[in-house]
Order: C-alpha cells, then structure tokens, then sequence
C-alpha cells in the first residue's frame, strides 16, 4: 500500500522535478546559419568579386581618360581660328590671342585668351573662345563700333556708344559724325564739363538711326542743353539736350521723309517738332 500512495503522489507531479517543469517554459534558440549564408561565406566573397572588378575598371577608366586629355597627343591645339573681324585682320586677332598650340585642348585657360585679346586690342568689345574638339581652338570677335570722332591734331579718336575711346585713325571713317565741342562760354559751363557734355553728344550720336546718322557731318554741343547736328546739303538739327534721344530720332526720320527740301529742323521737343527753310 506504501507503493501505491507514492506511485500517486508521483502521477500529482508533487514532486521536485514536477515542480521546475510548471515554471514558464524558455524560449526556443534561433537556428544557426547554414554554412556558406553569411557574410564570410563563399556567397559574401561572390558578391564583393563584381564590386571590386567595378572599382577596379572605374579607376583604369579615369586614368585613361585622364591620360587621353593631357597626356596623348590626340586631343591637343593644332589649329586657331578667329571671326568677326571687320577692321581687324584675323591674324591681328590670332597673334594678340597667343593659343598655346601643341597645348592640351582640355587645359586651355578661355578666360585668359580672352582678357589678352582684349587688353591688346581695345577695338574689340567681346571675344568668345570655345573648344573645336578634337584640335581647335575658335574666336569669335565683335569689334567696337564708333558712334562719333574726336578731331586729335591731324587724327580722329573714335568713340563707341558707350563712350569708349578705343583707337585713334588717321582718316575719318564714313557716316561717323565729328564732335565739336563749344562750351566754354556757356554758363553751364561749371556744371556741365567737357566730359559730362561729351557724354551727351554721345548719347545723341548713338540713338541716331541708321538713315540720319549716315548724313550727320557734325555733332555742336554748346551747353547740356545746346546740342546741334549738321547734315549733308548744309541741313541743321536743333536737337536740344540728350533727354528723349530716341523719341527725336524718330521725330527728325519722319520731318526728313515728309520735308526733305527743309534747311533747319527742330526736335527738341519731339511731340512738336518744327521745320523751315523749305
């Protein structure tokens, strides 16, 4: 009967063996990883293979190209070309440029050739260098154009629109009027010296139309606002100050048209210009 009673006590799960099993049961371990899976694996060393051979033909590439452009004598200087001269030659142009020819065309400073060009030839307005690959080097120039000339002893110094005097010639160039400054005497004088009044023949000079400016003989600037043109067949303009040029441009083309046997016109002001003479 003993050996019953135990055997029951047992089938309770009374005793110390029972008891550690009805604890919270552990959790499971994680799986360990097949051979080959992780990074130090044959499958880590494939993928890294590409990786590198990419790496690897990345840098040959660079460093060809590399050498290609400066290196190799394939893509240097060989020719320099310049266009849009009209009183320059392109040889002019070509030897104030100074191209380094036989230089890599890849190292060629643009910016440098083109403050050379023009420093040294100040009758250029811009210049633009660009790269003719495979061997070339283009300038394309535009010249300054002169609006109205200073008499300088036997020469004329020519100025553009913006009133830059950028050369001196010996002959007056066709259809460029000359300056003919009288304002010594004028009581404006002070206020108005010979560079601000300069300034003013120019800006009547460069609004001009084409038409007109070609039978301008003369600009006569006696005060700011004195300023005279003298045409061809003895023909005056009183054009007044600088104020509203392009509107008395357009007034004196239309008085030219509708009165062209007129001797003295008069736009300063241009909603009601005059003529007579006729």
């Amino acid at each position: 009967m003993a050996g019953a009673t135990t055997a029951r006590r047992g089938d309770r799960g009374s005793g110390p063996s029972a008891r550690k099993g009805s604890g919270t049961p552990k959790p499971p371990k994680p799986p360990k990883p097949s051979k080959g899976s992780g990074p130090q694996g044959p499958g880590g060393r494939l993928r890294r293979g590409p990786v590198l051979a990419s790496l690897a033909a990345a840098v040959l590439l660079a460093a060809g190209g590399a050498w290609a452009l400066y290196g190799s004598s394939w893509l240097r200087v060989e020719k320099v070309t310049a266009t849009g001269t009209e009183v320059l030659t392109p040889e002019q142009v070509l030897a104030a440029a100074a191209v380094p020819v036989g230089a890599p065309l890849v190292g060629v400073d643009t910016d440098e050739i083109e403050d050379r060009v023009r420093s040294r030839l100040p009758r250029i307005d811009s210049v633009d260098v660009v790269r003719a690959w495979p061997h070339g080097i283009g300038l394309k120039v535009t010249e300054r154009k002169p609006v109205l000339l200073i008499k300088k002893d036997a020469n004329f110094v020519e100025v553009d629109a913006s009133g830059v005097r950028f050369d001196t010639v010996p002959k007056a160039p066709a259809g460029v009027p000359v300056l003919e400054l009288n304002a010594k005497q004028s009581p404006s004088a002070r206020r108005f010296d010979e560079e601000r009044l300069l300034h003013e023949a120019v800006l009547v000079a460069g609004s001009l139309p084409e038409p007109v400016a070609k039978e301008t003989l003369q600009v006569k600037v006696g005060s700011y606002d004195s300023v005279v043109l003298e045409l061809t067949r003895g023909r005056t303009v009183a054009w007044g100050s600088g104020e509203q040029s392009d509107a008395k441009g357009r007034a004196l083309t239309a008085l030219l048209k509708a009165a062209p046997k007129a001797g003295h016109f008069d736009v300063s002001v241009p909603t009601a210009p005059a003529v007579s003479g006729s």
